[in-house]
């Protein structure tokens, strides 16, 4: 069995953070990166940076922190912490909760929602751990991931057949697609045009300052690009996609309704996917967000809309585990599942208007 250590980074390690965080086992995750660790600063969220230490490997977690009157502090391992397979996870969380002991941390639960595939298999195994399934918070729990590692000419072939043939027909129909300057005028139209996408779906946007702040950092970092697609001499059509590691991530899109360019979403996908693969040799695009594989066909899912879509790159939808709660102090958390988290999510929300994780 495999055996882990924890402590907080080093500041050397904190300097080279995401060159680190690529490093670990299914090469990181964008939500662990330093950029976005500095945007949750800005909105109620400490980052804090765990290192797990095994004989064969080292795992580099982002850790965020908040505190609770009468309750201590609540830490949140986005999409981590980062393991090889699902078996070591309660080592891990072992290792975790002992640094907290022996710092004297008054931390009352451990939130963990690591890249782990849901399976019968990981469930006992994270059950067994003492694990406590709570409710999913990121919206690629559930995501269609498409292996970009085949050439051009064989990546399109790959594809599902209504992307593939709405590809070729916009390429036919002359659809263009933009890289533009990530200005700040850029990003209010991107925001307008995300909001058209609220109107038709369950989604719930966060505020301009959020999302500027989040493609400012991206983009500063090397990591981060917006295309539009115009019709009418107008934005219709946009997309601030990522690359982090060998990963690339369709992190926001937004489009108007009753356009006439047809394939121009899918033509936009087609050609951020192979900048990221040309620019910066990615292996994997995650378009981030489906219904669940077994929703896929269910019209009352609030993403199917979203679904088809990315669906029509690639077939396969994978389900990640998702949110598991490690319980430090059982009293504590009691009280947070009862009342605690209930309201501390209102207040935030009637303090900031926007989502409490």
């Amino acid at each position: 069995m495999v055996n882990f250590t924890a402590r907080f980074a080093t500041d050397a390690e904190r300097e080279n953070w995401d060159s680190h965080v690529t490093a670990n086992p299914a090469g990181g995750n964008v939500l662990q990166s330093a950029s976005f660790a500095e945007v949750k600063s800005h909105h109620g969220w400490k980052p804090l940076f765990l290192v797990l230490r095994s004989e064969g490997y080292s795992s580099y977690n982002l850790v965020l922190e908040k505190s609770f009157p009468a309750l201590g502090r609540l830490w949140y391992l986005i999409k981590g912490p980062a393991v090889e397979t699902a078996d070591q996870m309660p080592a891990a969380v072992d290792a975790i909760r002992d640094f907290i002991a022996r710092s004297k941390l008054p931390v009352f639960a451990v939130k963990i929602e690591p890249d782990i595939e849901d399976t019968p298999e990981a469930r006992d195994i994270f059950r067994g751990a003492g694990l406590q399934k709570t409710f999913d918070l990121q919206p690629n729990d559930h995501t269609a991931i498409l292996d970009t590692t085949a050439e051009p000419n064989q990546l399109l072939r790959n594809l599902h057949s209504r992307g593939r043939n709405a590809v070729r027909r916009a390429i036919r129909e002359g659809v263009e697609v933009h890289r533009v300057e990530p200005t700040e005028e850029n990003f209010r139209i991107m925001y307008g045009l995300m909001s058209h996408i609220e109107d038709r779906s369950s989604a719930r946007l966060r505020s301009f300052e959020y999302y500027s702040r989040f493609w400012n950092n991206f983009v500063k970092a090397g990591q981060g690009r917006l295309y539009f697609v115009y019709e009418d001499g107008e934005a219709s059509v946009g997309a601030f996609v990522l690359n982090y590691g060998t990963k690339g991530t369709y992190k926001d899109g937004g489009s108007k309704p009753g356009r006439s360019q047809y394939g121009d979403s899918h033509l936009l996908q087609w050609t951020a996917i192979n900048d990221l693969r040309t620019e910066h040799g990615i292996v994997e695009y995650d378009f981030c967000g489906t219904p669940p594989s077994d929703r896929l066909k269910d019209p009352s899912h609030p993403h199917h809309g979203l679904g088809l879509f990315k669906t029509s790159f690639t077939k396969t939808v994978t389900d990640f585990i998702g949110c598991y709660d490690a319980v430090i102090s059982p009293r504590k958390y009691r009280l947070w599942n009862i009342v605690g988290e209930r309201v501390a999510r209102q207040i935030y929300w009637r303090r900031h208007h926007q989502p409490f994780y």
